[in-house]
Parts: structure tokens; sequence; C-alpha cells
């Protein structure tokens, strides 16, 4: 998989042109940036500009601090992270206005970043000496990504203004907000060109079909359109394309990611990375941001989520013994989280053990790669996990829950939801139909599985909006110092910052700030 779109470095000096941003214009990129008499000449240069696009996806979170996300649910509480401001814990706390900044700025200006670089390609691309054929295939990936950033900006601040092509100048940028239904349709737009066009092949490191289409259920499912959804999920799971890989800890891990089998067939799309040129972040990245500054501390909540090994909850297991309450758990828990008392080795042996200490007690340990500890800032120059945004697993747990919603309990919808509890590796017993027999129980069962599949992956956060059990589920919590978390109906829609407002005058503020 580590054949990268990312490097091109001949062609570096024009990239950086294409993709320089202007601050005060919401980062739009200028149309006067490169001359048209001498880019858009070669399928070389289709090729240059299409890797700025690309790397629009390691900013921020686009990329591997994405993982950040879980802080803001109930799956963990973040310690102090400057690359956001160091204010991301003030998401959870009530602490919500138009001048929070920080991470809400992140939020919002770096996918329009990325639907700047997405625009100024489509407006230029046909002036390349290509087939329309080979052009389409280039737009549909831009049009992929572009659909990526605008579903971010929607979930996130709800209706957003709609930049279809680049604005000629700053002044044309200030247009008012569209619906969040308008945004749905334009995303959904761009979709279905994407899966028109783009190759029905593996995913290798460029969006592909399945790409698309799973990207397009988790759309409609936050539309709640269930049935589409779980028609267009079974497509791809009859496509025989991906499947669930052999080693779950190695999706997260660069070799498991490079390997030939297994996860690369689970990967259907990502951000990616490639030492020395391209890693995550110049001496930290998320060896050392995560596996010795302990930024995410995963909640005690969490952990008591995960299952025995016969399938029960610890309440109920037998096999519970608050002695060794991390004995016969769902194998998940040790492979996603460093547990009190767990020694952490590389392959030679050495134990590492200088992880800041947890104000949970616990640490994340998926996407910790510790073939590279000791960590040191020497080590983070070899960090370039890729941060994977869509695996088959989640297809199969949104089939699940699509199915269910759609047509109650099957056995399809069990079926799903048992490949992936019972990958090699996990082995977790399947659901008991008959305890899980109707449309709400089984609603729950698919719900628990999504958290313990996906955690600590930047997907909680969404998953409780969209069902709309954020505002009862997070109040339940506590930070560790005490601070029960808010979360009231207004903060399902963060709030546009005043540096946005300003600039825009056309612009209004969300409800409730």
């Amino acid at each position: 998989m580590k054949t990268k779109y990312l490097l091109r470095s001949a062609s570096m000096i024009v990239l950086v042109a294409i993709t320089s941003c202007s601050k005060d214009f919401l980062d739009r990129n200028p149309l006067n940036s490169v001359s048209s008499q001498i880019f858009w000449q070669s399928e070389t240069d289709v090729q240059t500009a299409l890797t700025g696009v690309y790397s629009r996806l390691q900013q921020n979170f686009l990329g591997y601090e994405r993982v950040y996300l879980d802080g803001l649910s109930d799956n963990a509480f973040l310690d102090n992270n400057t690359n956001q401001g160091g204010n991301m814990n003030t998401l959870t706390t009530g602490n919500l206005s138009a001048a929070t900044g920080g991470a809400i700025n992140n939020l919002y200006s770096s996918p329009y970043r990325a639907i700047s670089s997405c625009n100024f390609f489509l407006d230029n691309v046909d002036k390349a000496p290509l087939t329309d054929a080979a052009k389409n295939v280039y737009k549909a990936e831009v049009r992929f990504i572009r659909a990526l950033a605008y579903f971010d900006l929607v979930q996130l601040f709800g209706g957003v203004p709609i930049y279809r092509t680049s604005p000629p100048t700053a002044d044309d940028a200030k247009i008012a907000k569209s619906s969040a239904a308008d945004v749905y349709t334009f995303i959904n737009e761009d979709l279905d060109f994407a899966i028109a066009n783009l190759p029905d092949d593996r995913y290798t490191g460029h969006a592909v079909r399945g790409s698309a289409k799973g990207i397009k259920v988790r759309v409609l499912l936050t539309q709640q359109r269930w049935a589409e959804a779980a028609g267009l999920a079974q497509e791809i799971i009859s496509s025989g394309k991906f499947a669930l890989a052999n080693n779950y800890a190695n999706l997260f891990k660069t070799a498991g990611q490079s390997s030939g089998a297994g996860s690369n067939n689970e990967i259907m799309f990502s951000t990616q990375y490639l030492a020395p040129n391209n890693i995550q972040r110049a001496n930290q990245g998320m060896d050392i941001e995560l596996g010795w500054f302990s930024l995410i501390m995963p909640y005690k909540d969490l952990i008591d989520d995960y299952e025995m090994t016969d399938g029960r909850r610890i309440t109920e297991s037998p096999l519970y013994n608050a002695a060794t309450p991390y004995a016969n758990r769902d194998p998940r828990l040790d492979l996603t989280i460093k547990l009190p008392g767990e020694v952490w080795r590389n392959a030679q042996g050495t134990v590492w053990s200088g992880s800041y200490v947890s104000q949970t007690t616990f640490i994340m340990e998926k996407y910790v790669d510790l073939s590279r500890a000791p960590f040191t800032t020497s080590t983070a120059q070899s960090t370039d996990q890729d941060y994977v945004h869509l695996r088959y697993a989640d297809v199969l747990l949104m089939y699940a829950e699509a199915q269910n919603e759609a047509n109650g309990p099957s056995s399809s919808v069990y079926d799903a939801v048992d490949a992936v509890r019972g990958r090699a590796g996990v082995n977790m017993p399947p659901l008991d139909r008959t305890r899980y027999s109707t449309k709400d129980l089984l609603r729950e069962a698919i719900r628990h599985e999504r958290r313990i599949e996906l955690a600590l992956e930047g997907q909680r956060y969404f998953d409780l909006k969209r069902w709309n059990i954020a505002h009862i589920k997070l109040p339940t919590l506590k930070t560790p110092a005490g601070t029960t978390l808010v979360f009231g109906t207004n903060n399902y829609l963060l709030p546009f910052q005043q540096s946005e407002l300003d600039n825009n005058p056309q612009l209004r503020q969300n409800t409730g700030y």
C-alpha cells in the first residue's frame, strides 16, 4: 500500500504554488497561482496537481489528528493538545462560543483548504491534453475528496457556504451559507460522479469506487436514508473487493498497512504518509503524542463496555473477576488500550516505560507503533502510519445498522455483525439472536459493536450526534478533575468563529451561540 501518491519531489515547487493559501480568503487559492501557459500541459502536470489535492488530507483533523475527535465523545479524555490550540477540552465542558478558537478554527478552515485545492484542480484540468475518460477519473478522485471535506463541514456546522468553483475574488467568496439539506445534495452529487468514474479496484492509495460507495453509505446513514444505505453497502459486500484483515492491530501500524494481503484488503481509504519526507509531524506524530505524551486517555466508561470472551457484559458474565478485571475480555480491549500493569515492548524485547501518567489510568494503544520504541524525537521522523478513514469492518456494521433500521432483524444483519466480531485474532462469539431479537434491541447491539470495533478512530463523536444521543450520554461522564461533561441540544452544531463572521458578513451564526 505504501506506493504513495504524496511524493513527486521534482514537481514540489509547482505543487507548493498550486496549494498556496491566502489567510484572509478562507485559504482559497488565487487563480494566478500557476500560469496556464506553463502548467496543465501534460498528464504529469495533472498528477502533480492531484498530489497537491491529496496532500490536503494531511492537515489537522483530515489526517492523523482525527483520532482526537474521540476526546469529544464518551470514549476518552484529552490532555493538553497544543497542536490544536490546547483548548479541545473546552469543547466538552460547555465553553463554546464564537471566540473559542483553536480546534474549532481548524475544523472549519482545513476542509475549506481541501475544497479550495479541489476547485482549483477542477477549474483547470480541462486545459490538459488528456482524453475525457482520463480526465473524468482524475475529476472523480478530486470530487470524492471535496465530498469528504463538505461532509465534515455539514456534520460539524450544519449549513455552510457552498463553492462549486473557485471564487474569482475575496468579495465573491462572501456568500450566505446553504442549508444542510443543500450541502448533502452537493455531497451526494460529487460522490455519485466519483462512483460512476472511479476504477472498480482494490484500494492502493488512490480513491476507488469502493471508497466512494463506502463514504456515501456513511452519508446516507447520517441522513437516515436506511434502505438506500443498506443497498449500497450490500453492493460493496457483494463485490468481493474488500475483506476483513487477518490481524486487527496491524491495521493501524506501518508494516501491517504495507503488507500484500490481510490488512490491505480491509482498508478502503486513508490519509497516507511516507517516511522520511512525508511523516505525520516533525518531532511528534502518533507514536510520540499517543504513546509517549499520552494525550488520549480513554475513559473507564469505554473500558467497561468491552465484553467478556463469552460475549456477555462484565455485569453479567461469570468470567469477570474484579481482582483481575482485564482477563478474559474481548481481545480488542488490549489491542486498543494500554491497560494498567501492561508492559510495552518492541520486537527486540526492549521495554518502553516512558509514557506520561494517564489521568484516567488508561492510555491509547491503537495506532502506536511499538516497533519504533523507545520513542524519541528522532524516531518520530519514521512515524508514517496511515490514518484510516474507511475500512471494510465499518461497511459491515453500517450495513447491519441500515438494514435493521429499514427492515428489522434478519440473518444478513446478524451475519454482518458476527463477521466483525469473529474476525481472525478476535474470535468473539456470535450475537445471541434470541436476546437481540427486536429492532430496538438489535440496534443497541450494533451501536455497541461500532463503539468497540472503531474505538479511538475518530468516529464515535459523529455516531453519538447522528444517533441524537450525545446530549443524553455525554453529561453522564466527568473529566478526571470531576467536571461534568456538557453537551446541550445546541451543541450538535459548532459555532462559527468570529473571524469567519467578520470575513464573511453574509455568514450567520448557528442558533444558541
